[in-house]
């Protein structure tokens, strides 16, 4: 079915015709600019260009963010737990788990020199015992357990752009309660409203990518100097008030959370109440 198929079927419900999609919700499985592709391109769908999908809601990995009707969610990640209990017991593991490592980065070499991920190979593996870089280029991130591992061995995760801003490998690292460093305020401070705080400080360190691939900056160098006491605040915001709101509560269970909201919870919950208040 083609976008303009969906929006001609959409025209016809009854539901529809009642606010033209003022209170309609679409959850999308990939991010926005894949879906405001021009019709001439050979991938992709211009759906979310077409002038009768501008009032929907939209929840999306990945949020235009200037688009306002766009709110970003968390990528599903690792962890899917089944009760309160199993994220009590995860909190617990990840908050007794020997940091062995200051600083870590997961990901793949990219072809162009210029890119950021070449100067973040060469400064971690220059900090022997310091940074510890894990090559998914050599196919050692398909499973998620060795990412997972670093990840929850480590008090800071380098998180350059991917193929687009925003990266999955953001939320494998709090869930695992590693700070995650960004080098783009769009990979996550302008994505996420309703699950991550405004003060980004609290759970996230910023360093502009320009300073880096300029060599104005070393980012272990830089992340060495942040005190202990800090570090250690900034970990126990995320995993007693943020890691619980980042992941997905077992759909196939029967238990259910009461003490907790996980990230579908939130996201339906704030959705209706937008939705209410355009309608009022």
């Amino acid at each position: 079915m083609h976008s303009n198929d969906i929006v001609e079927w959409l025209k016809e419900q009854k539901m529809w015709k009642r606010h033209f999609g003022l209170d309609h919700l679409f959850v999308l499985g990939k991010n926005s600019w894949d879906l405001r592709r021009s019709e001439y391109l050979h991938w992709g769908t211009p759906l979310l260009e077409l002038d009768e999908l501008q009032n929907p809601i939209k929840l999306i990995i990945e949020r235009h963010p200037w688009h306002m009707n766009d709110v970003g969610v968390p990528y599903p990640s690792y962890f899917y737990p089944s009760s309160d209990k199993e994220i009590i017991a995860w909190q617990e593991k990840i908050r007794e788990v020997p940091r062995k490592y200051l600083v870590s980065f997961a990901g793949a070499p990219r072809k162009d020199p210029t890119s950021i991920r070449s100067s973040l190979i060469k400064q971690c593996t220059s900090a022997f015992g310091v940074c510890k870089f894990l090559n998914c280029g050599e196919k050692l991130c398909v499973e998620s357990a060795p990412v997972v591992k670093l990840f929850m061995e480590s008090e800071f995760c380098l998180q350059p752009d991917g193929d687009s801003p925003t990266r999955k490998s953001v939320f494998d690292s709090l869930i695992a309660g590693c700070i995650p460093v960004v080098f783009d305020p769009f990979t996550a401070h302008y994505q996420y409203p309703w699950h991550l705080p405004e003060d980004h400080s609290k759970y996230s360190v910023f360093i502009d990518q320009e300073e880096v691939k300029s060599s104005e900056v070393n980012v272990v160098e830089k992340l060495v100097n942040i005190p202990l006491k800090q570090r250690q605040e900034m970990r126990k915001y995320i995993i007693n008030e943020l890691m619980p709101r980042l992941v997905y509560a077992n759909a196939n269970s029967n238990a259910k959370l009461e003490k907790f909201e996980d990230a579908f919870t939130i996201a339906v919950n704030n959705a209706l109440q937008m939705a209410i208040s355009r309608l009022t």
